[in-house]
């Protein structure tokens, strides 16, 4: 007598369905990158470059030397690398913020708002795995922008200002060989600090259906902590915000830096990104997903 079910396992599944094959990382980033709000992104990041070396040559000299305070834009034309230093450092409070939280917590929000997530689930993939391939596109995209930014920033601004070697705004000057790694670390950094706001806005994204909301509150609690940081009477509690050391990476300006600083930013923003993330599989796996 034949115990064979047919064309289901023994566990229920059908005959020849493989989890680890359903809903691959390929599939999922040409599902996102074919989306408006990518495409809009990825050219407005090519395009700032562009913007600030109008903005810098329609400013002139005048004005950049009656600044007395020293800063990266006053010597944001010395070099094309330069240029991508002050771009960085324009980006980092706020802009590139808003672009981590939105390719992390569009993710999974947008979905359930159009009424596809149980679709999804239902082909049916296992919500971890969905969770995770999201996850990983949303990083790849995230980080793909900024590099995009950089990439724009040290050709346009080569074009624009020379290949040179970097001055910083303390007189120290940076082999462009030399500069060229630190600039690698910095991205480095940032994306691993950045990445902090991208998993609380992706768990957001777990725990409600409206893209904004996600977005908005991962922006809006980083913009708080930005603000409490500025409230010297908290003293050392300061250091532990998500927000902390997010300047750390210019650090890297100098000939001897010094990396106590960007040790301690990397290893709290992996904290803080492995504790988001970990809530996001804990709220989406005990998700009533009906939309």
């Amino acid at each position: 007598m034949s115990t064979s079910t047919g064309s289901a396992g023994s566990t229920g599944a059908a005959a020849g369905y493989r989890p680890e094959r359903t809903l691959r990382l390929g599939v999922e980033l040409r599902r996102q990158f074919k989306r408006r709000r990518t495409l809009g992104v990825l050219a407005l990041m090519a395009a700032l470059p562009l913007i600030l070396i109008g903005a810098l040559q329609l400013g002139g000299a005048e004005e950049a030397e009656e600044n007395s305070r020293v800063n990266l834009v006053d010597v944001a034309t010395a070099s094309g690398l330069n240029l991508t230093l002050f771009v960085l450092f324009a980006t980092t409070g706020f802009f590139l913020v808003v672009v981590f939280a939105l390719f992390f917590g569009d993710t999974v929000a947008s979905e359930a708002s159009w009424g596809s997530l149980r679709y999804a689930l239902a082909t049916p993939v296992p919500r971890a795995r969905l969770l995770r391939q999201k996850w990983l596109a949303a990083l790849v995209l995230s980080v793909g922008a900024m590099v995009l930014l950089v990439l724009v920033a040290v050709v346009a601004g080569g074009l624009a200002y020379g290949f040179g070697d970097v001055q910083t705004p303390l007189g120290v000057a940076l082999e462009q060989g030399t500069a060229m790694v630190r600039l690698v670390g910095m991205v480095g950094y940032l994306a691993v600090h950045l990445l902090v706001v991208g998993t609380l806005a992706f768990w957001l994204s777990t725990v409600t259906d409206a893209p904004l909301a996600a977005v908005g509150g991962a922006v809006f609690t980083t913009v708080v902590f930005a603000v409490l940081e500025q409230v010297e009477q908290l003293g050392g509690i300061r250091d532990w915000f998500p927000t902390a050391f997010n300047y750390a990476w210019t650090d890297l300006l100098q000939s001897q830096f010094d990396s106590g600083d960007l040790f301690r930013g990397v290893v709290q923003g992996l904290a803080w990104s492995a504790l988001f993330t970990a809530l996001a599989f804990r709220a989406f796996a005990r998700k009533d997903v009906t939309s």
